[in-house]
């Protein structure tokens, strides 16, 4: 049977979702608490490989298993054995009829990422490591007429990391917005899939539009060069969140706890 799970994580302290050698992947915790419930070993899939200080409030995964359990069970049983930094929030055995067809990656329709960002003279204190800062006042404006030239299908080369895997840079941005929650600045950006660093990649030129050290119009420049050297630095892991997997009805995920942000 096909069984998918939905958990939530912060980022610190582990090397991005991905299982590594050293263990340091939060995949690496998963799957050995996983492991320890079921009594066998496993590899599980996710809907989206977070980077190293990446948080996640809806990550999906899956795996097949020949062990049932109950929704609950697999909640309360994976639970006891992962770290408290990391929680399952819903386990979900896919009807057999969609079980061949439900895949955590291939199967999203979209990935929502929110970037939190603290916008004030002094830097984080208690929430280190869980928001992005910038000490400048920022134009929230100028930021999303900016953002409004990032939607569609677009080559999004210039906001690709080098270490970028992926097949092609051409991806949809479906939705962003730019909000102000007190000094946080809430960004969100929802899209079809995205390449390595692009988020923040994206939220780094945004500030600079916003700081006022380029116009609104540069995305845009930045878009038709598909020159990674042309754009602003790699902006802080800190404040991204995976905050949103979308699914075909007909697999019926459930949903995720709310968060005043979200």
């Amino acid at each position: 049977m096909r069984v998918a799970l939905g958990l939530e994580y912060r980022g610190i302290g582990y090397c991005g979702w991905q299982t590594q050698p050293s263990g340091c992947g939060v995949q690496d915790r998963v799957e050995s608490a996983i492991a320890k419930f079921l009594g066998v070993a496993v590899k599980v899939t996710c809907a989206g490989r977070t980077d190293t200080g990446v948080h996640a409030t809806a990550q999906v995964i899956h795996l097949d298993t020949e062990v049932e359990r109950d929704a609950q069970s697999w909640v309360r049983g994976v639970n006891a054995f992962l770290p408290d930094d990391i929680r399952i929030i819903w386990g979900h055995p896919i009807a057999a009829e969609y079980a061949d067809e439900f895949h955590a990656r291939f199967s999203a329709r979209s990935r929502t990422y929110h970037y939190l960002l603290l916008n004030d003279p002094v830097d984080v204190g208690i929430e280190r490591g869980l928001v992005g800062w910038f000490h400048a006042p920022l134009d929230i404006a100028a930021m999303s007429a900016a953002a409004a030239r990032l939607l569609g299908e677009h080559d999004f080369s210039a906001f690709r990391s080098s270490d970028c895997q992926a097949k092609t840079p051409i991806k949809t941005i479906y939705a962003m917005d730019i909000a102000s929650q007190g000094k946080t600045i809430v960004l969100t950006i929802r899209a079809n899939a995205f390449l390595h660093h692009m988020v923040r990649n994206i939220v780094g030129s945004l500030v600079y539009i916003g700081a006022g050290r380029q116009n609104v119009n540069w995305l845009c420049e930045l878009l038709v060069s598909r020159d990674r050297a042309l754009a602003a630095p790699t902006f802080a892991a800190d404040g991204l969140y995976l905050v949103a997997i979308e699914y075909d009805q007909k697999f019926a995920i459930p949903a995720f706890r709310d968060r005043l942000w979200r």
